[in-house]
């Protein structure tokens, strides 16, 4: 379910952009972005059952509207683990965003999460996992204020449709190619009370013109019963340092 990396690397790409509103870009601008984690966390949960993971996207951008659409895969453990099958993540999303003020700006779209052949329709108690998700995102300077509503179930909980997620954090420029990453979220989840949740991330990035580092503390207050990992019965929402390396290019 998609995760701290990916929220860093396009969160980059499609906001962070904006501080740099003044300079000259081209029309269309086409990036792509490959990473490696030491544990592949999605709202605070592990998707690799907390273990590495690699991934990658491509992204398109078109300056003059704002608009963008783009696709990122990771690799991914819990469909298996959870009775399925499949162990790819692919994301296909797109939207618009642009300034409302010299402040504030503004991102919209939508976001389908993919799990080739996942097959947890077949497990009882799960549906299909793939999911969509519709979201709009207000920032401010350093600071945001997200929210996502999904259209379909959700990552495989039944009758899960309109489940949503509010997001909050900032990221605040240290000077020398440190950014300091802060975030708090909330995840509900439409008739499953029990698996509702808030998460928390502290970090701090490192911008080394080649790569750019990443070092975070994540946790979350989810319970451990419904988010315990079927392979080896480990909390996948535990408190961890997360280590991951990314390049743009």
């Amino acid at each position: 379910m998609k995760k701290n990396l990916y929220a860093a690397a396009v969160f980059s790409l499609l906001v962070g952009g904006l501080a740099h509103a003044d300079e000259a870009k081209p029309d269309n601008e086409l990036s792509f972005n490959a990473a490696a984690t030491s544990d592949y966390r999605f709202r605070g949960i592990s998707q690799s059952r907390l273990q590495s993971a690699v991934q990658g996207g491509i992204d398109y951008l078109n300056n003059p509207t704002g608009l963008y659409v783009g696709t990122w895969l990771s690799t991914i453990k819990w469909t298996k683990d959870d009775g399925g099958s499949g162990s790819i993540e692919w994301d296909v999303y797109a939207g618009q965003r642009g300034q409302i003020s010299a402040d504030v700006s503004y991102d919209i779209g939508a976001v389908s999460y993919i799990y080739p052949s996942n097959s947890l329709s077949s497990v009882p108690g799960l549906v299909n996992a793939n999911t969509t998700e519709l979201y709009g995102q207000i920032s401010y300077g350093p600071a945001y204020l997200k929210y996502s509503q999904s259209v379909t179930n959700l990552f495989g909980f039944v009758e899960s449709k309109n489940s949503d997620y509010l997001d909050a954090g900032a990221n605040f420029d240290l000077g020398n190619g440190n950014t300091l990453n802060l975030h708090a979220g909330h995840q509900q989840i439409k008739n499953a009370s029990t698996a509702n949740y808030s998460d928390w991330k502290i970090g701090v990035t490192r911008d080394f013109e080649v790569v750019s580092v990443a070092l975070a503390a994540i946790g979350t207050n989810a319970e451990k019963t419904a988010y315990a990992s079927p392979a080896n019965g480990k909390f996948l929402g535990k408190s961890a340092l997360v280590f991951s390396v990314s390049k743009m290019f």
